[in-house]
């Protein structure tokens, strides 16, 4: 049985912290087969994250791509980006269990080595700009993911928080601009 609630996750004022799972899944909605990190090795509050996917040869996707040639795809490792960066969001938000954070943009993904199972994905998010008012956040993140010393992907993205009502059957335009790619969940 999963947690469908989300109690707060205090987080210290201090300026680094990590997170074991248990802690992410309080922070993040999001579950297996698609909560994709681990662990969050240094958190420093409205600025940067550093999390840990294990890639293990169990992962649903490996079925199919590819057979015989397991590799992770991109979209999932930019997607874990995302998470990584939705987990250092998230942790601002008192009300997070009534919130999403949703995509509504990504740029720049450029994918450089394949991600295959054994490695373990060390994803570093930056943020970029932070704009809140009232109870609109938009936030722009800059994320790269390394197995060991090597870069294999990075990717600009862009999210929104948006209230979990919204998301159900709202508009389709999480963004408000018309520009976005109509919610899907970070």
């Amino acid at each position: 049985m999963t947690d469908t609630t989300h109690p707060v996750t205090e987080i210290p004022e201090a300026s680094r912290v990590s997170l074991d799972i248990h802690d992410i899944q309080r922070i993040l909605p999001h579950r297996f087969p698609f909560l994709l990190i681990d662990r969050v090795i240094d958190l420093t509050r409205k600025q940067r994250i550093v999390a840990i996917k294990n890639v293990t040869v169990n992962e649903p996707f490996f079925v199919g791509h590819f057979p015989g040639l397991p590799i992770m795809p991109g979209v999932l490792i930019v997607e874990a980006i995302a998470q990584a960066g939705g987990a250092l969001l998230l942790t601002e938000v008192e009300d997070r269990s009534d919130k999403l954070m949703v995509f509504t943009g990504i740029e720049k993904a450029r994918f450089r080595r394949p991600v295959v199972p054994g490695d373990q994905l060390r994803l570093e998010v930056e943020v970029k700009a932070w704009r809140s008012s009232g109870r609109n956040l938009a936030v722009r993140m800059e994320g790269a993911a390394y197995v060991g010393d090597k870069r294999v992907a990075d990717a600009i993205v862009t999210c929104q928080l948006v209230d979990r009502e919204r998301g159900r059957g709202g508009s389709g335009d999480v963004s408000g601009s018309g520009e976005g790619e109509g919610g899907a969940e970070a």
